[in-house]
């Protein structure tokens, strides 16, 4: 296998890895207020949330920047539930022309889940002779895991909608229950 298949293998099963369970939740709540017809929206939105993670990462690769694990850990569930609750209590997605406040969000709160992973990362990576290929590799990895999680949830949504269920209550519905296990996350992980 050759590294860049290795990496990008290591990033699908990242974004994958029912372990590791925050990126997916984190990606729920982005999505709940979409449907499949958004999909060109839901998907510059994922890639929106990738480029803060990608850029966060190769800094902390880097030693550029670093920041205590700790702190990042709870920061993690933060960003879910804020995603969360903003998805609450504003369950339409904007359909205006211009950037959108939650394609800003989903930058800044990729920068902070980039960070969980660095460490680990950077202990992979330390091996390489050239990391740009391999950081590159794991990016395209969790963007792919990324888009496979969001088809399964339009696929899901798209059911659920055919089975009468409101769309706005599905909404609400799936941003609680994000909420719920996030809350839980920020309290298994408090840092004081």
């Amino acid at each position: 296998m050759s590294s860049f298949q290795l990496y990008f293998k290591l990033g699908l099963q990242h974004i994958l890895d029912i372990q590791g369970f925050d990126h997916i939740l984190f990606v729920l709540a982005l999505c709940a207020v979409y449907v499949a017809r958004d999909w060109k929206k839901i998907l510059i939105l994922v890639t929106a949330f990738t480029i803060g993670h990608s850029l966060t990462l190769a800094l902390a690769t880097f030693n550029v920047i670093q920041i205590r694990a700790d702190v990042i850990e709870f920061l993690i569930p933060v960003t879910i539930a804020i995603t969360a609750l903003l998805t609450i209590f504003k369950p339409k997605p904007n359909s205006g022309k211009g950037i959108q406040a939650n394609y800003l969000l989903a930058i800044f709160f990729g920068l902070i889940h980039g960070l969980g992973f660095s460490n680990y990362l950077k202990e992979l990576l330390g091996k390489e002779t050239s990391i740009w290929q391999p950081l590159l590799a794991f990016n395209i990895g969790l963007e792919v895991g990324q888009i496979v999680i969001v088809a399964s949830f339009l696929l899901l949504t798209s059911l659920v909608n055919l089975a009468g269920v409101n769309r706005k209550e599905w909404t609400l519905i799936v941003s609680a229950f994000v909420l719920g296990i996030a809350c839980m996350l920020m309290l298994e992980t408090k840092f004081w």
